[in-house]
C-alpha cells in the first residue's frame, strides 16, 4: 500500500535520490505543540493503526503508474524503479504506549524585537523553547523517514484529538455515569465515523451506536428507537402482533389492552387525565416491548413527557413486569434534562412504590441532545438523575478544538542533531534522539518528563538531579524522583514488530489508569497547574549550543 502522502514528499525523495542521500540515517519525532482544549494532557492513541500501515508499505504498479503521470516528465526512470523497493523494512519506531497520557505545554512570549530571556539557559538573546514530549520516534532511511509524515501525522492526530475529548467528557462525567458515542451521522464521513467510534472508547465512553464499529472493534453497541417509529403509529389498533407469552411461559397475552388497562391505573396515581397520553405514542410503546420484551426503553419527548410518554412509558412497562419482564430505562432528548431527569425519577420511584415493584424507580434515566462539556459538568453540579449520556457532534467534530496540531520534525540526520530555529518561537524544535522519562512523586503521581539524549544513563530512583524546564526563566532545578519509567518503547525494530500490541479493550485500560494516576492539579480540565516538562544538562548544554551556532 502507497503511504499517505503529499506531493511534496515525492518531490523531496527524488531530490534525495538524485543527490545520493536517501539511505542516510535519520530520526524524526511526532509530537503537538498546543495543550488541547487548555489542558494539561493528551491521550496518544492510534499507533496500532499506525504500525499496521508501515507494515503494509509498498509502491504497487498501480501507484508507480500515477506517480509518473504527476511528477515532472524529466523525473529518471531509475527513480521509479527505487520506488518500487520502498518499504519499512529498515524502520524502527519507539512511542509511547497507546493510550498513554502525553504533555505539552507552550509558554507563549513576546515576539522580537523584544526577545526573551532563554528558559534553557537564562540568556536574553536565545529563544524561549516549548515543551515537547513526543508521541513516537521514528529512525530509518531518510526518504523514508520523510515519506511517512503524512501517513503518521494523520493517523495519530485525529485519533489523539478525539481520545483526549472521550476523556475530558469521562472526567467529567466521573466513575459512575454510562457514556454512550453517537457521533456517527456527525462525523467527517464513514472514516472519520469508524475512528470517533474507536477512540472515543479507548477515552472512557463505554457504549457506541456505530454496528460496524461494534463489528470491526468489538465496542459494545447500544440502541432503541427514534422519534419517527413513535410517530409512525396512530393507535392500538396498528399493533400487530398483539399477543405476548410471560417470560416464564403460560398462555399469551394480548398486551395492547393490558397496557391500556396499567395506563389508567398510571393516570390515577399521577392525576393525569386519561385521555391526555397519546395513543399512537402507547401503540408503539406496546409494539416495541413486543418485539423487545426483555429490552424494552422508551423515548419519552416526542410529544409530552409528563402528560403522554412518562405515563404510556410506565404503562407499558408495568405491564411487561405482570407478565414478568423487566424494562431497562426511558431516554429524555429535548428540554430541560436536569429538571425532566428528577421528574421523571420521582414518578419512576412512586410507581415503584405505589404497586409494589422495588426495581422500577431504579430504572436507568439516559439523555441525548447536543450534549458538551458544558451539559454534563451541569448534570453532575445540580444532581441530576442522569444515568447515561449520549454524545455526538461536540464529541466526534471537537468543536472546541478541531485539531491537535501534530508535528513530525527531523531531531538527526547521519547522527548530527537537527535544530529547527525560526522567528516564531513555539516553532522551535528539540534536536537528537532522546529517551524520555516519566518522574512520580512520593504519592505515585508523574510531576514531571525528563527528555535525555539516547546515551545518557537513565535517572536514579532517590538521586538528586539537576534539570532545566523548558518554557522556564532561570537557573536548573533540582529534583529528586521516588520513582522512575521510560515513557518510551520500542515497537517496531528494522520493519518488524518488536513488541505485541495490546487490545482495544486494554488500551482502554491503560488510559483510564493513566488519568486516574494523574494529580488533581494537572487533571482538571481548566485552567490546571502546567505540567513541567524538562531537560538534561546535557541535552541543555546541546540547545544552548545549537541555538548559538544558528543566530
Amino acid at each position: 500500500m502507497a503511504p499517505l502522502a503529499d506531493l511534496y514528499h515525492l518531490t523531496m525523495a527524488y531530490a534525495l535520490w538524485r543527490t545520493g542521500r536517501h539511505r542516510d540515517p535519520a530520526a524524526a519525532e511526532l509530537f503537538f505543540r498546543r495543550e488541547p482544549f487548555g489542558a494539561a494532557f493528551a491521550v496518544g492513541a492510534g499507533l496500532g493503526q499506525a504500525l499496521r500501515s508501515l507494515g503494509a508499505l509498498r509502491f504497487s504498479a498501480a501507484d508507480i503508474a500515477y506517480l509518473r503521470s504527476v511528477l515532472p516528465s524529466t523525473t529518471e526512470d531509475a527513480f521509479f524503479d527505487y520506488l518500487c523497493t520502498v518499504d519499512a523494512s529498515e524502520v524502527t519506531v519507539t512511542s509511547v504506549p497507546e493510550g498513554s497520557i502525553v504533555f505539552s505545554r507552550v509558554r507563549h512570549t513576546a515576539k522580537r524585537p523584544h526577545v526573551p530571556i532563554c528558559g534553557v539557559c537564562g540568556r536574553g538573546d536565545v529563544t524561549v523553547l516549548s515543551p515537547q514530549v513526543p508521541l513516537l520516534q521514528v529512525k530509518g532511511p531518510l526518504l523514508v523517514v520523510q515519506l511517512l509524515e503524512t501517513t503518521l501525522l494523520c493517523l495519530v492526530s485525529y485519533a489523539s484529538l478525539v481520545a483526549t475529548n472521550a476523556a475530558r467528557f469521562r472526567l467529567l462525567a466521573g466513575p459512575q455515569m454510562k457514556l454512550m458515542e453517537l457521533g456517527l451521522r456527525r462525523a467527517q464521513g464513514p472514516d472519520g465515523g469508524l475512528s470517533a467510534s474507536k477512540y472515543s472508547y479507548i477515552g472512557g465512553f463505554d457504549y457506541t451506536s456505530n454496528i460496524l464499529a461494534g463489528k470491526l472493534y468489538g465496542i459494545p453497541v447500544r440502541g432503541t428507537v427514534a422519534h419517527s417509529f413513535i410517530m409512525s403509529f396512530r393507535s392500538l389498533e396498528e399493533v400487530q402482533p398483539r399477543v405476548l407469552s410471560p417470560l416464564e411461559g403460560g398462555e399469551p397475552v394480548d398486551l395492547p389492552s393490558l397496557a391500556e388497562s396499567w395506563l389508567q391505573r398510571v393516570c390515577e396515581l399521577l392525576g393525569t387525565p386519561s385521555d391526555k397520553p397519546n395513543r399512537g405514542e402507547l401503540a408503539a410503546f406496546v409494539s416495541y416491548a413486543i418485539a423487545f420484551p426483555q429490552d424494552f426503553q422508551g423515548l419519552l419527548d416526542t410529544y409530552c413527557v409528563m402528560r403522554s410518554g412518562l405515563p404510556n412509558f410506565c404503562a407499558v412497562a408495568l405491564a411487561l413486569h405482570q407478565l414478568g419482564y423487566r424494562a431497562i430505562g426511558v431516554r429524555l432528548d429535548s428540554g430541560d434534562l436536569i429538571q425532566q431527569s428528577k421528574e421523571t425519577r420521582r414518578v419512576l420511584r412512586a410507581c415503584g412504590a405505589h404497586f409494589q415493584v422495588p426495581w422500577f424507580g431504579s430504572i436507568p434515566i439516559a439523555v441525548s441532545n447536543d450534549i458538551s462539556e458544558r451539559s454534563v459538568e451541569d448534570f453532575v453540579r445540580e444532581g441530576s438523575e442522569i444515568d447515561m449520556v449520549g454524545v455526538g457532534t461536540n464529541l466526534v467534530t471537537c468543536p472546541l478544538q478541531p485539531s491537535l496540531g501534530c508535528v513530525y520534525k527531523l531531531v538527526e540526520v547521519n547522527g548530527s542533531p537537527c535544530l529547527k530555529f525560526t522567528e516564531e518561537e513555539e516553532k522551535m524544535t528539540i534536536p537528537g534522539i532522546k529517551a524520555i522519562y516519566r518522574l512520580y512523586d512520593a504519592a505515585g503521581h508523574p510531576f514531571m518528563d525528563l527528555m535525555a539524549l539516547e546515551n545518557e544513563p537513565s535517572p536514579s530512583v532517590g538521586q538528586e538531579l539537576a534539570v532545566h524546564i523548558l518554557g522556564r526563566r532561570g537557573e536548573a532545578t533540582k529534583i529528586r524522583p521516588s520513582a522512575v519509567k521510560p515513557l518510551h518503547r520500542m515497537y517496531l525494530r528494522d520493519g518488524q514488530v518488536c513488541e505485541e500490541l495490546p487490545s482495544l479493550q486494554e488500551v482502554r485500560s491503560h488510559a483510564q489508569a493513566s488519568l486516574n494516576l494523574l494529580s488533581p492539579v494537572h487533571r482538571q480540565l481548566r485552567d490546571p497547574q502546567p505540567y513541567p516538562v524538562a531537560v538534561t544538562e546535557k541535552l541543555h548544554l546541546l540547545l544552548v549550543e545549537l541555538q548559538n551556532a544558528s543566530q
